[in-house]
């Protein structure tokens, strides 16, 4: 019904944001990963997924269109609701979500607070097809360069960036310079950021 809302932020917070348009003041619920991209914003355009239950009318709040289409993904998939696919989104990256369910990692959707072996093994069934064919070679990383990822993410988080933000540059300098070290490829992202 709604394909985006733009406007002023009125109110952000980890787990929802009102959006002021025309007048009007929109809350959307927002996953972590929305949240760090609109942080430090004044005004956004915030792209919508509209759920009209019994009892409610609720709005979900995404950065990106690609995020919006994942969370959509897992909402066709029995027994995961809205508030399951938004820890989801919460808890992991939409690209390392992509990339769990393209590599059958089984552990890292079991990882996510409501999601149990069950759950997990049906979404990789329902959207291998769906969302693995999205996931590009380079976003299924080796263990030893997903380690110096995770780390470097980690401390670039720990210094005070948002984690989006880090985490798009430090997949640009690692796709530049395959086999480096975790302190160069924090050195090399930190001049990007």
């Amino acid at each position: 019904m709604y394909e985006y809302i733009q406007g002023e932020i009125d109110e952000l917070n980890p787990a929802y944001l009102v959006l002021q348009c025309g007048g009007v003041g929109y809350a959307l619920h927002i996953s972590l990963n929305t949240f760090s991209g609109l942080q430090g914003s004044t005004s956004a355009k915030v792209y919508t997924h509209f759920i009209i239950r019994e009892d409610a009318h609720l709005l979900y709040g995404f950065a990106t269109t690609s995020e919006r289409e994942l969370f959509r993904n897992l909402l066709s998939v029995n027994g995961v609701g809205a508030a399951t696919a938004l820890m989801m989104l919460s808890s992991l990256s939409p690209d390392e979500i992509i990339a769990a369910i393209a590599s059958e990692n089984v552990g890292l959707l079991k990882s996510v607070k409501g999601i149990g072996i069950k759950t997990a093994q049906r979404i990789i069934i329902d959207l291998k097809d769906k969302v693995g064919k999205a996931a590009l070679p380079e976003q299924i990383l080796i263990p030893a360069d997903n380690t110096i990822r995770n780390e470097a993410l980690s401390a670039l988080v720990m210094l005070g960036f948002a984690r989006k933000d880090a985490d798009a540059a430090l997949g640009k300098v690692m796709k530049e310079n395959p086999g480096i070290t975790v302190e160069a490829v924090i050195k090399l992202t930190l001049k990007r950021l």
